[in-house]
């Protein structure tokens, strides 16, 4: 019973990030790693990624930076590219531990200048950097949240923007990677109906996390994607520690 718990509760979750939470959704994988296999936990939740990324894709229709998505969308795509290929070389610690490093980096980085009110520009060079590892990351280990925050967040956009930008990029990225998981196998297998019903959580709690996002202030909103981030990042330096042990 607790199982079917976990599940909605990380449906939940997924939704809530897509809602405009955003770091939340790489927490639901290991939440479910406690009782079934991580890849089949990662494949059992994609759709519900997908379902929910175009919810939020609708919700946030209007509130999106153009800039950055045309800068970050190509450099995704390439990472997703990347990742397919050397995914059977590289170990998932290595890509888990260098994920997490970068998180906290940022966090630090954010909390050492939280009295600097000067705002970074969506320059090129650096969105591709961080937005060919946010491909990579999203693809290998479904914690893509990190490195496009890094880049991101320095510019302090209107939190409704920064949600949208990283509702459609994710949008885009995961209905690429789906092709893939198709044919290494990782759909496979699949309960649907238990898929669907999921996917119904993921919704409602996209709703949630819109509702919710909307009505935070600015800087408490900034202040809980922080938190979030540094809780993951946390989290992926344990996965990926515990791996090498």
């Amino acid at each position: 019973m607790y199982e079917i718990v976990l599940l909605i509760v990380a449906a939940l979750i997924v939704g809530m990030s897509k809602g405009g939470l955003s770091t939340a959704a790489a927490i639901a994988v290991p939440m479910l790693a406690l009782f079934m296999n991580p890849v089949k936990a990662a494949a059992t939740l994609l759709p519900v990624y997908i379902v929910t990324d175009w919810v939020g894709v609708w919700l946030y229709r209007h509130h999106f930076s153009k800039r950055n998505l045309f800068i970050l969308l190509p450099a995704i795509l390439a990472g997703v590219a990347i990742a397919t290929l050397i995914t059977p070389y590289t170990p998932e610690w290595a890509l888990l531990i260098f994920t997490g490093l970068i998180g906290i980096w940022h966090v630090a980085r954010a909390w050492l200048k939280r009295h600097d009110d000067s705002q970074a520009e969506a320059h090129i060079m650096p969105g591709l950097f961080w937005g060919t590892l946010t491909g990579i990351a999203s693809f290998i280990t479904h914690s893509g949240a990190p490195p496009v925050q890094a880049y991101l967040l320095p510019q302090k956009l209107p939190k409704l923007e920064f949600a949208g930008t990283i509702a459609i990029a994710f949008a885009i990225g995961n209905i690429v990677k789906l092709p893939a998981y198709w044919v290494i196998g990782q759909l496979d297998g699949l309960n649907w109906s238990l898929v669907a019903g999921l996917a119904v959580a993921g919704i409602a709690g996209t709703v949630a996390g819109r509702w919710l996002t909307a009505r935070l202030s600015q800087q408490l909103y900034m202040r809980v994607i922080q938190i979030m981030l540094a809780v993951l990042s946390v989290l992926l330096l344990i996965r990926g520690g515990m791996q090498v042990i």
